[in-house]
């Protein structure tokens, strides 16, 4: 009878974890993400680099648009001596003191097709001469001109073709970093629960080990134990202080660690819900891999790689060969002492330019860089072919590994059930005196090894799960693409 009241007792013993409305904050694991996902420091950087990405977008749209500016001298003010040729040959200094300011008002559209410019443009000029008392005007009041690079790279079109590239991997790599916060804030999720379960497990093991310590001493009083046994147990004891007061402390950090990762600033203590479902969802090889090379940013830089290689190659020989830029204008323009003046019976102007370059002699320099771009290209397909075949093994590996550790888990529960109802068996044993107090101690550690392997293959699960979402950027719970949080 001293024996069952002693078997009781260690049930009665053993440590609950119970939480009061206030001053606990309960959280499960998909809280846990989604709190880091909308209020993490990461995630606001993720944020902020969405925004600058976007804004490059919208600077490299507004290259082809229309441009209107306005620019000029207001004043133009110049006070000093200026050397002067006189009909002898000789030089003299004189005084200058005038104001030469003008305006200049132009609209401007690039030719994407082309890579050339058409512009408007109306200028007025006055200079006031005033040594002489004397001012004048001089006036554009309008032209039209166009400006056209002949056999030279044309940055607009290639610009054109690459830049949505680059916009359309920023919205999948802000994604992408949501999902890496995911798994991220699994990792911090679970290193407290296990701090949790560890704390749980060393409070349980010493009020067990000190029960078992009393009913020994009875044992002992009536010898039907030894010496060495009680020795034994009070050394367990000791071990499990030392593992409480190492779990609180493992348990302070995870937790410091946890809140600091998903922003919450509240003192409340944290308590982990172990999550107790796993997803009986159906993963196929080749919708993962069909979904990774449609929504990941890898995939769009593997095209935007080979275009901006191509460009390249197109600078070089743009570069290096007849280059001319073609440049024509007609309009009207008009002097006078007074602004109506310039307005009456303007003069019209006309203006062709063909300038050109064309190397003669550079020792091959320009052979050299279209080599060299050439080269550079095969670099990036070769580069390029390798990063596929690696992202391919990516994705059969994660989803090989999604099915495997879906079984281990179910594996790992069931251990964790059998090794601590065998610990309960070997605990009534000792206690009835069938069993040594080494074979107590095996099923102690395996008990304990048990529910600590559980939760790490939580962890190996769940990991898993969210590194196949980023992977992917599809949610195969739902069935669906991840889409971006605007």
């Amino acid at each position: 009878m001293k024996y069952l009241i002693y078997i009781l007792t260690i049930y009665l013993l053993a440590p609950t974890h119970l939480a009061s409305a206030q001053g606990i904050t309960r959280l499960s694991l998909p809280e846990v993400v989604q709190m880091a996902k909308g209020q993490s420091i990461a995630a606001r950087q993720a944020s902020t680099t969405k925004e600058t990405k976007y804004w490059e977008w919208r600077t490299f749209q507004s290259n082809y648009k229309p441009q209107l500016v306005l620019n000029g001298n207001l004043p133009a003010f110049t006070r000093s001596f200026t050397e002067v040729v006189q009909p002898d040959g000789t030089i003299q200094f004189q005084p200058v003191r005038y104001n030469n300011s003008s305006l200049n008002l132009s609209l401007s559209q690039s030719v994407m097709q082309t890579g050339g410019q058409i512009y408007a443009t109306t200028q007025l000029q006055r200079f006031d001469d005033f040594a002489r008392k004397n001012t004048l005007y001089n006036s554009t009041p309008f032209a039209v001109g166009y400006e056209q690079p002949i056999f030279r790279f044309n940055p607009l079109k290639w610009d054109k073709k690459i830049e949505p590239l680059k916009y359309d991997e920023s919205r999948q790599v802000y994604i992408e970093s949501l999902e890496k916060i995911a798994v991220k804030s699994t990792e911090y999720f679970f290193n407290l629960l296990l701090a949790q379960v560890n704390l749980q497990i060393a409070e349980t093991n010493l009020a067990n080990t000190q029960t078992i310590v009393k009913i020994a001493n009875e044992k002992y009083e009536i010898g039907k134990t030894t010496r060495n046994e009680i020795l034994q147990l009070q050394l367990e004891s000791l071990k499990a202080q030392k593992a409480i007061a190492t779990a609180k402390r493992d348990l302070e950090i995870a937790t410091l660690n946890l809140k600091a990762y998903i922003g919450l600033q509240n003192d409340d203590k944290l308590e982990l819900i172990i999550p107790a479902d796993i997803l009986v969802i159906p993963v196929s090889n080749q919708i993962a891999l069909q979904e990774a090379f449609d929504n990941r940013s890898d995939a769009i830089s593997f095209r935007r790689q080979i275009l901006e290689a191509d460009r390249a190659v197109a600078k070089a020989i743009g570069d290096n060969g007849l280059n001319m830029t073609l440049t024509a204008s007609v309009g009207f323009s008009n002097r006078g002492l007074t602004i109506p003046e310039l307005y009456q019976k303007p003069q019209s102007q006309e203006s062709v330019q063909l300038q050109l370059d064309i190397p003669i002699l550079d020792w091959g320099r320009s052979k050299s860089r279209t080599k060299t771009a050439e080269a550079q290209k095969k670099l990036t397909e070769h580069t390029v072919e390798q990063a596929k075949q690696t992202f391919r093994q990516e994705i059969y590996t994660q989803v090989t590994l999604f099915e495997m550790l879906r079984n281990q888990l179910s594996l790992t529960a069931q251990a964790d059930s059998i090794a601590s109802e065998k610990y309960q068996i070997a605990q009534d044993r000792y206690v009835l005196g069938n069993l040594s107090i080494t074979d107590l101690s095996i099923a102690f550690q395996e008990k304990d090894q048990a529910k600590r392997d559980h939760i790490n293959a939580l962890q190996d699960y769940w990991k898993t799960h969210y590194e196949l979402r980023y992977l992917t950027l599809y949610d195969f719970e739902k069935n669906k693409k991840i889409q971006p949080e605007d």
